[in-house]
């Protein structure tokens, strides 16, 4: 989830440069914080009082970024006061989705750019035979697109999903450190970042392969290019094997948990017999047991 939602984030840092951006549901602020880098101007806007608080005194130092707590279905803002509006995962936690789109459009200005995020609810819940307690109303591919359609009339659907990916991406061909950092064309992107610092993007991983393409004519070399390359397998069986390990993992420490707490409980009784006193002995040769043994016999 935090990979997920600081991603998405920087993805679109590049969209919204010298933007009037409005952050619909911007919870703890950090998203809008991230775009205030290079928009004219973020407004934050979430329904709990509590996380603009936070957000206010977080990032009270960024002069073009504000909050306000308002419900996303009554922007407190005027008509087409903004050219791009961020919205991510809000939709699935209300039911007044036309009331929230409306207002989406209202605020938005005639060229303006909407940002929306949703999970799929064929694969994030059907699939999955999962269910998330803070949805409300999950939508399919084609409610979404048809909620966009009837107020937008062009659309550009991406894809978002975690997973484990073979990564391939072009570098310098200087042998340097800088040989590590990678050449990307405009429209691509290698995000890594720091989960102590996740609001600065870091050099790309260094190569763990290299990949050469090599010729002693420079044409072929020029046209022989491969664009940044993610590989995944359709079965996950990366992400799979690595949640299974994990559970075993959880499933083991918790059980250690308890043979340690039995272990803990054990030696406390071990400690407490060895302070009791011990049972006073019985003299069997005792002129008492003597006396007792002739009156029975």
């Amino acid at each position: 989830m935090w990979a997920e939602h600081w991603h998405r984030y920087h993805a679109i840092q590049h969209l919204v440069v010298g933007k009037r951006v409005i952050d619909v549901a911007c919870g703890e602020g950090y998203g809008s914080a991230l775009l205030s880098r290079s928009a004219s101007s973020v407004t934050g806007v979430d329904i709990s009082s509590e996380a603009i608080t936070h957000a206010t005194a977080a990032y009270s130092a960024q002069k073009n970024l504000k909050f306000f707590a308002a419900s996303c279905t009554q922007l407190p803002f005027d008509d087409h006061s903004f050219d791009v509006v961020v919205s991510f995962e809000t939709i699935e936690h209300i039911t007044e989705h036309d009331a929230f789109l409306d207002e989406i459009k209202r605020v938005l200005t005639a060229d303006g750019l909407l940002i929306i995020s949703s999970p799929n609810k064929a694969e994030y819940s059907d699939a999955r035979n999962f269910q998330n307690t803070f949805h409300v109303r999950e939508l399919y591919r084609d409610e979404l697109a048809a909620l966009i359609a009837k107020r937008f009339t062009h659309a550009q659907w991406l894809s978002q999903r975690n997973g484990f990916y073979s990564l391939i991406a072009p570098i310098s061909n200087s042998s340097t450190d800088a040989a590590f950092e990678a050449l990307l064309p405009d429209n691509a992107h290698v995000i890594t970042v720091s989960k102590a610092a996740p609001q600065h993007i870091t050099a790309p991983l260094p190569a763990l392969y290299f990949l050469v393409m090599a010729s002693a004519n420079a044409a072929t070399i020029e046209h022989a290019t491969i664009c940044t390359s993610a590989f995944s397998d359709a079965e996950e069986f990366a992400m799979n094997d690595y949640k299974k390990i994990y559970r075993d993992l959880v499933s083991l420490s918790q059980k250690h948990q308890t043979l340690h707490d039995e272990m803990a409980a054990l030696q406390r009784e071990n400690a407490r017999l060895r302070e009791q006193p011990p049972a006073p002995r019985i003299d069997n040769d005792s002129w008492l047991t003597k006396f007792i043994k002739r009156l029975t016999t």
